[in-house]
């Protein structure tokens, strides 16, 4: 078997099927016609010498020559990735290409931080994902982002995990509900309040499930919704309680919209994360990155209090 027919350029045809798991949204993606696609993956296979991919219901899978067509795919694009970094290095870190992934709860701190960044580095390009725990970890397996930054690291995944600052998380309800008048509240006394919960999986859920657990105290779930503010929502509306960060609800406390409950055992003090895969090797640009938010010392750490306001 000769593969030194093969091409950069037939390469990038993989990786793109594997990423969007359809010809059709591959071949949108490259700007090609589906029919031109296939065409370029048969004759792929062609040269490896058998199926790269195959069909199993609607879905299509990569075979085991596939997969190892995709790994040869994603080490050169790395590679690649990594020598442009290390040029503009040499450059004195003018130009650049970053990628970073960040969780919802962070949409609000990070981004900013990012633009005084850019503004510092105006060379670097920063390409910023946002989402759930969920969508950011299937990121962290493919390997697609130079940094993801987030609460509570995986277990399941060989990763380097730095912590950059606190993360409290405060239990908040409405300022009319009885519990947020009072001087000081025992797990065991919200054990009749209703609680608006992320979705299972999420790292402010598995903290709190695991707080309240400790305490024998069994959760009465109202609703469980995918995002922090349908979470701020809710319980501004008065359906129940929930367990937020801190940086997440400071404007709504400090507007009265919601009130931190004055929780035995809280706030609980967790961390934020700078987390990429072990081994990688990091380009200089997120090297640098990485610097500047660890050196970050944000005022959101705080626990959010209400304004007082002038009568």
């Amino acid at each position: 078997m000769n593969l030194s027919g093969m091409t950069l350029h037939q390469l990038k045809f993989i990786l793109a099927v594997a990423r969007h798991g359809s010809l059709v949204k591959a071949a949108k993606a490259l700007s090609l016609s589906t029919p031109t696609l296939s065409l370029q993956l048969k004759k792929l296979s062609e040269t490896a010498g058998a199926p790269l991919f195959e069909m199993l219901g609607k879905k299509l899978y990569l075979t085991s020559t596939g997969a190892l067509m995709l790994r040869c795919a994603q080490d050169i694009e790395a590679r690649i990735e990594e020598l442009s970094q290390e040029i503009a290095a040499l450059k004195g870190l003018k130009e650049g290409e970053l990628k970073v992934a960040i969780l919802t709860t962070l949409k609000y701190t990070v981004p900013r931080l990012v633009g005084s960044f850019c503004v510092n580095y105006p060379g670097i390009t920063i390409s910023l994902w946002i989402g759930n725990r969920e969508a950011l970890l299937d990121r962290l397996r493919k390997n697609e982002d130079d940094l993801y930054v987030m609460g509570q690291p995986p277990d399941e995944l060989n990763v380097v995990a730095e912590q950059f600052a606190p993360n409290p998380l405060v239990l908040v309800a409405h300022p009319s509900n009885p519990i947020a008048k009072k001087r000081l509240v025992k797990p065991a006394d919200l054990a009749n309040e209703l609680f608006i919960v992320r979705e299972a999986g999420s790292g402010t859920r598995l903290t709190t499930e695991s707080f309240f657990k400790k305490y024998r105290v069994r959760l009465q779930t109202r609703l469980e919704v995918v995002s922090n503010e349908a979470v701020k929502h809710i319980v501004a509306g008065g359906l129940g309680v929930a367990v937020l960060s801190s940086s997440t609800v400071a404007s709504e406390v400090a507007l009265g919209e919601l009130s931190v409950v004055k929780l035995e055992g809280f706030p609980l003090m967790r961390q934020w994360n700078l987390v990429y895969p072990s081994g990688r090797r990091l380009s200089p640009a997120a090297t640098r990155f990485k610097a500047w938010l660890k050196a970050y010392r944000p005022e959101a750490a705080a626990l959010p209090t209400r304004k007082k306001t002038s009568p």
